[in-house]
């Protein structure tokens, strides 16, 4: 049944959806602030992905590797020495700060690599782990799925049972009395940065194994993130899961229902719909952890 498979690869979608947010809901949960990057600077992860495992005949987890430590540099960097530095100023220059990245990373994006489509080649984008008379399960949206479950359950741990996670939800719920109590709010933000961005390494690179990508689509993605984020609950891990299969069901039964044209206005409509019934989100009364 087609309706079926729908609902099954809207949920699978929904996993990739939630990876992708993931790091968006991190750095407002902590900090207050709406990455205008994050989009492009998960695409800047995808053609990392894609160009190391071009250097080492194709191994991802090795590429992945790589990708996470240069991204956890990149944005250790960019909030140590330009986020922080304008975060006192108030949210406006840092939501200017970030934007200002986004067109500086997709614009070298672009130089480097050029307006072609590309992707990342995985053997698995061609099989079906589930395979059934009334639905399929791609191995790659499989992937994408038990992905988000793994990252997320990580990041519950490590923001609820750690030192690391303490000083990290000190410095969100109220920074002046972290700061009294020894924790550097400044060094712990551009922890946290680091931490979203390992969570961007991780979503470039199953963006690259699940769609075509271009060094001007990290505004799409960009939208989905904080659509994610907006549905399941500004700062809430588990919202962030939520979220993503929320909008994932929405584009794949508005294609159903209405022609592959609509998906992502169906989309983006439930968005709409969720922000009038529910503007605070699905799960905004869960604790930031």
């Amino acid at each position: 049944m087609e309706i079926v498979q729908s609902i099954v690869n809207g949920i699978m979608l929904g996993g990739l959806y939630a990876v992708i947010g993931i790091g968006m809901s991190i750095v407002f949960g902590i900090m207050g602030l709406t990455n205008l990057a994050h989009g492009d600077l998960v695409i800047v992860g995808t053609f990392l992905c894609m160009s190391l495992a071009a250097q080492f005949g194709g191994n991802l987890f090795l590429s992945l590797g790589l990708t996470a430590i240069l991204m956890v540099l990149i944005g250790f960097i960019l909030q140590k020495y330009l986020v922080n530095k304008v975060l006192d100023k108030g949210t406006e220059p840092a939501l200017i700060a970030t934007f200002s990245i986004s067109i500086c990373m997709a614009n070298l994006l672009l130089l480097l690599f050029g307006a072609d489509a590309r992707s990342i080649q995985t053997p698995i984008a061609s099989t079906n782990i589930v395979d059934t008379a009334y639905f399929s399960i791609s191995a790659v949206y499989f992937l994408d799925f038990v992905t988000a479950l793994v990252v997320i359950a990580a990041l519950h741990y490590l923001l609820g049972h750690t030192y690391f996670g303490r000083a990290i939800r000190a410095a969100s719920g109220d920074a002046g009395a972290a700061e009294l109590m020894g924790v550097d709010t400044k060094k712990t933000y551009s922890y946290a940065m680091c931490l979203s961005m390992l969570t961007a390494a991780i979503a470039g690179m199953l963006v690259g194994m699940t769609f075509v990508f271009y060094p001007s689509t990290g505004t799409q993605y960009l939208i989905i993130a904080f659509a994610v984020v907006v549905i399941g609950g500004m700062g809430s891990l588990a919202g962030t899961l939520v979220g993503g299969v929320v909008l994932g069901l929405a584009q794949l039964l508005g294609a159903y229902f209405f022609g592959v044209g609509y998906q992502l206005l169906c989309g983006y409509l439930v968005l709409l719909i969720l922000l009038t019934v529910k503007p605070e989100g699905l799960l905004s009364t869960a604790v930031r952890k």
